[in-house]
């Protein structure tokens, strides 16, 4: 029979021997137990609201390519991380999710603090949920869990842990590795569609980037000379946005889709869903007479389209073996390039200030950005083209950027991660500015005011809408809210200062501030 220890030591030396010696979370009293005698090679990452303390360990994880820990506080925490928990399940990022149950002794007598349903709280948006039987089983359920959330597609999972668990006696886990990613599959398939297409074209997914297939795709695109679009509202990039053959991002309407890829006969969409909708509109949702071929990981985007082929399976060695007997590569394109700026009649832009960011930062510098209407400006004035440098929300729900790019930044903390946040976003965890000033995060805080939710102006017409009410956010200060924090910040509100602005705010150390007034 293995020795024994206690749940608590058994729970650490699993997280030691998977690398997540960071504990993300907010304290609370059905927690406390887990953190007795807690070991000097832990870190615990605190957030001031379980949504931030999400997204911290979403942004770690997507940068470091590691699973992170969290520990929430009951109903009542979970509750409040439920927005980021449903961002991450978009972002298909591996958590580990823990929260506080009250201690089983009290459980029959619905206790203050008691979840009354823990496991359902968090559904759908976890692959697995548990509350063990039995103090003894809380070990091996987050080791399930961890599994779960490694196995492909990878998101967050959930273990509910009664309060008195922790100083119970339990074996030690046994080790084992984490699950093998998918290899190759539908070759023939893939290499056959290819050989007879007339005019192909691809569609990528933020998958790409987390599959570590971006050399691969922009090899397939150069040995058969494909335009590539990316797909709308993805939390990665998938195609370097410069190259000469990369087409633009996907309108996210039915007509939208089928006008512009309505030249092609085949349509491969890699890592990503056929197609990505945001407003509604007419059928049909694909263009007629296209054969379309989904590739990567994610069941869910197969079910999800309305026609076409699937193939499950990893996106680089598929294509690797496609590419291994495709014909050689045609004369390469000329790089697109640099987009002009628009005048700004006296006033800073979005895109002066996205220009100035794309002059003034380092190529590896990781950029995460929750700036809706900053979305379009961005792809042609901060192109990205370097893999595993870009992140944001993949949901559509805002509070990841601030405290997201905490997280990216403590996983890379060896380059200046740079966070582009909307006024508006910017509002919505704006406590991730104490994390930053606490673990001394490298990074600058670039927020884009508008002084109101300007994104939702374009829907108004869109519905019919003269005017939308709850819009505007004057009176906020950044500044003063960054420096409440124990971040210093500044503000640039004239063109001829950006530059300045921007360079210095790439230059400290540890967290800064910048607020640009755009027009």
């Amino acid at each position: 029979m293995a020795a024994q220890m206690t749940v608590r030591e058994a729970v650490l030396a699993f997280l030691r021997e998977k690398g997540m010696t960071r504990i993300f979370g907010n304290p609370g009293s059905t927690e406390l137990p887990l953190f007795r005698a807690f070991p000097e090679d832990f870190h615990y990452v605190l957030g001031l609201q379980e949504s931030v303390v999400i997204a911290l360990a979403d942004g770690f994880s997507q940068a470091s390519g590691l699973p992170s820990f969290i520990n929430l506080h009951s109903a009542a925490g979970t509750g409040h991380a439920m927005g980021a928990i449903f961002t991450a399940w978009r972002n298909k990022t591996p958590l580990i999710i823990t929260a506080g149950q009250q201690a089983r002794s009290l459980l029959l007598h619905d206790p203050f603090l008691y979840s009354h349903r823990p496991t359902e709280l968090v559904q759908p948006y976890v692959k697995y949920a548990v509350e063990p039987a039995r103090a003894e089983d809380v070990p091996q359920a987050i080791a399930r869990a961890w599994f779960h959330a490694m196995s492909y597609p990878r998101g967050p999972v959930f273990v509910s842990v009664p309060a008195d668990d922790w100083d119970q006696p339990a074996e030690p886990i046994a080790s084992r590795p984490a699950p093998n990613a998918p290899g190759a599959a539908g070759v023939e398939i893939l290499a056959d569609a290819l050989r007879s297409a007339k005019q192909a074209a691809i569609v990528v997914g933020g998958e790409v980037d987390r599959d570590g297939a971006w050399d691969a795709v922009v090899e397939l695109a150069e040995r058969f000379d494909l335009p590539v679009w990316h797909s709308p509202l993805e939390g990665r990039i998938g195609f370097p946005q410069r190259h000469a053959n990369y087409a633009g991002v996907l309108p996210a309407s039915p007509e939208g889709v089928v006008r512009t890829l309505a030249e092609h006969d085949l349509i491969l969409a890699i890592g990503t869903r056929a197609f990505t909708f945001h407003v509604e509109g007419p059928r049909p949702y694909a263009p007629p007479g296209a054969r379309l071929i989904l590739l990567g990981t994610d069941p869910d985007n197969g079910a999800a389209a309305a026609s076409g082929d699937t193939i499950i399976a990893g996106i680089a060695p598929t294509l690797r073996a496609v590419l291994a007997d495709a014909p050689p590569r045609p004369a390469p394109r000329a790089q697109l390039a640099p987009a002009a700026v628009p005048e700004g009649k006296g006033r800073i832009t979005t895109a002066s200030l996205l220009d100035a960011v794309a002059r003034l930062r380092a190529a590896d510098s990781p950029v995460v950005e929750e700036a809706p209407t900053a979305r379009g400006p961005l792809t042609i004035h901060l192109p990205i083209d370097t893999p595993n440098t870009f992140f944001t929300c993949a949901s559509g729900g805002l509070g990841f950027g601030l405290p997201g790019a905490v997280g990216v930044a403590l996983a890379r903390p060896d380059r200046r991660t740079i966070a582009l946040i909307g006024d508006g976003s910017a509002m919505y965890t704006v406590q991730g500015l104490y994390s930053a000033a606490r673990d001394k995060a490298n990074v600058t805080f670039i927020i884009i005011n508008n002084r109101r939710y300007a994104a939702l102006d374009g829907f108004a017409s869109h519905f019919g809408l003269n005017s939308v009410l709850g819009t505007d956010l004057d009176g906020l200060d950044f500044v003063k809210i960054a420096e409440g924090q124990g971040v210093p910040a500044a503000r640039v509100t004239e063109p001829a200062e950006l530059d300045e602005a921007v360079r210095r705010a790439l230059a400290v150390d540890g967290p800064f501030l910048l607020e640009a007034w755009v027009d």
